[in-house]
């Protein structure tokens, strides 16, 4: 029996996207529509034409999403010749000490381009995150301030970065249709480089890395690009998917849960893939050469004519969450499990929070500045100011190390570094952080490392740091 309608049909997609299907079915797409945090959009990547929208222009906050940029900025280096795939990501000790998830280099280690590339797009890796933010802008700040740039000449205008990686910050966010025009970007402007998105795993070092996007190979087409969550974003997804000349991108922001949001996403692109045209004429995210404001049809097509709220839902200033799914079932007290930033399973996640045994390359400092000066040249700052991320008050609860004390935050965190720098091995399962406090009507900022089990584990570290001359106590955050 000859097949009509929608190319992309139950026969066609599979057992996948019927096991999907049966969860929309079970009401897990109803929940994330209902979620005061969900937006969503389908285009046609051919045309920009907007096929689905739902509070496409609303604030959300993008979490991992924003590692999209980070790799598009990347990407853009690598074209241009100012790096190269083998060319050595220095780990700062504020890189080094970023939460999880993370892939576990040290100060002073480093990694090559191609690595990190991969250890963001499967393990959503927060240092590597930091890293390469530090090779190609010289600071997170600056680093910020290159999104930021670069949105706008993408024609993201409801979107503002404050750091590369996407945790909590309430300075940082962005809307679904902006998402949207950006995963649309990274194919048409980056072809050579987009099959990372596809890679379903790596091997790094003796340890092999799954992807968190678990649509890939599931859903027919489906060729990427990122997953994210934090308490304040939920679940969000991003996905490219082809068929012969077809092709769309679809965002699904504020799921109530993995696997609803995924169950949302194959909905959204069962129902809109026959929709897409199969012709296309020239690129409609293509942006001018100098970083200017876009010029493409996407910008006139969907650049949104109201300005977008701000989120009604601050992001707590603490490490993200990650759904625990185990045997995929249905277990709500696990979205409450206090675990590292994307989705993973319960093993994935234990293989996530403890370093990956690999070999720590010394670096050629000298090389790096050289990079670090041809890449990081002026970008425009935007009407809003970008500060670094701010990590006091985080999530850190028991028995902490303080290091250092000072009205100045920017000391303190030198003495974060300091101490890091120093006691790599002491220090590398442990968060730095400041806290802010008051007193005599000054404010100053305690320089903090959290993350130990014990008082006697936390008195244990300071005591290996002050053999390594760092000033130290334990105490309760």
């Amino acid at each position: 029996m000859r097949q009509t309608g929608n190319p992309f049909t139950l026969p066609r997609f599979g057992a996948a996207l019927l096991t999907l299907m049966a969860m929309v079915t079970l009401c897990a797409a109803p929940a994330v529509a209902a979620s005061s945090k969900y937006a969503a959009i389908v285009m046609d990547a051919r045309t920009g034409k907007v096929l689905h929208s739902e509070n496409a222009d609303a604030r959300r906050y993008p979490a991992s999403l924003t590692k999209m940029m980070t790799l598009y900025l990347t990407f853009e280096a690598l074209s241009k010749g100012k790096i190269k795939k083998s060319t050595p990501v220095r780990f700062s000790a504020q890189a080094a000490t970023q939460p999880p998830t993370k892939i576990g280099v040290k100060a002073g280690g480093s990694i090559t381009v191609e690595t990190a590339i991969y250890a963001l797009v499967t393990r959503s890796a927060n240092d590597a995150s930091m890293a390469l933010a530090e090779l190609l802008g010289g600071s997170q700040q600056g680093f910020a301030r290159m999104m930021t740039a670069k949105a706008r000449a993408l024609g993201m205008n409801n979107t503002l970065f404050r750091n590369p990686h996407g945790l909590p910050d309430p300075g940082q966010f962005t809307t679904a249709r902006d998402m949207a025009r950006l995963g649309i970007a990274l194919r048409e402007h980056y072809p050579q480089y987009y099959g990372y998105f596809s890679v379903k795993s790596f091997k790094y070092g003796r340890t092999r890395i799954a992807n968190h996007n678990r649509l890939l190979g599931k859903i027919r087409g489906v060729d990427g690009i990122k997953t994210g969550y934090t308490r304040a974003s939920g679940f969000n997804l991003v996905s490219s998917v082809t068929d012969g000349n077809r092709r769309l991108v679809a965002v699904v922001m504020g799921g109530t849960s993995a696997r609803a949001r995924d169950a949302r996403m194959a909905e959204l692109i069962a129902a809109n893939m026959g929709r897409t045209s199969s012709r296309g004429g020239a690129l409609i995210a293509r942006a001018e050469e100098d970083g200017g404001s876009a010029v493409s049809r996407l910008a006139g097509l969907i650049l949104p004519k109201r300005k977008a709220p701000t989120p009604e839902t601050k992001p707590e200033p603490e490490e993200p969450m990650l759904e625990a799914e185990g045997d995929q079932q249905d277990n709500d007290a696990a979205e409450d499990v206090q675990i590292a930033e994307s989705e993973a399973d319960v093993q994935e996640l234990e293989a996530a929070q403890a370093p990956i045994p690999f070999e720590v390359k010394p670096v050629k400092t000298s090389k790096v500045k050289i990079v670090e000066q041809a890449y990081a040249e002026p970008a425009p700052r935007p009407k809003a100011h970008v500060d670094p991320i701010e990590t006091a008050s985080t999530g850190v609860d028991g028995w902490v190390v303080q290091v250092g004390s000072s009205p100045s935050q920017a000391e303190a965190k030198k003495a974060l570094a300091r101490a890091a720098e120093r006691g790599p091995q002491v220090l590398a399962s442990a968060e730095g952080f400041t806290v802010q406090f008051e007193k005599g009507g000054v404010t100053y900022y305690r320089a903090r490392f959290g993350g130990f089990s014990s008082q006697a584990a936390a008195t244990k570290a300071c005591g290996a740091l002050k053999r390594k001359k760092v000033e130290c106590y334990a105490t309760l955050n």
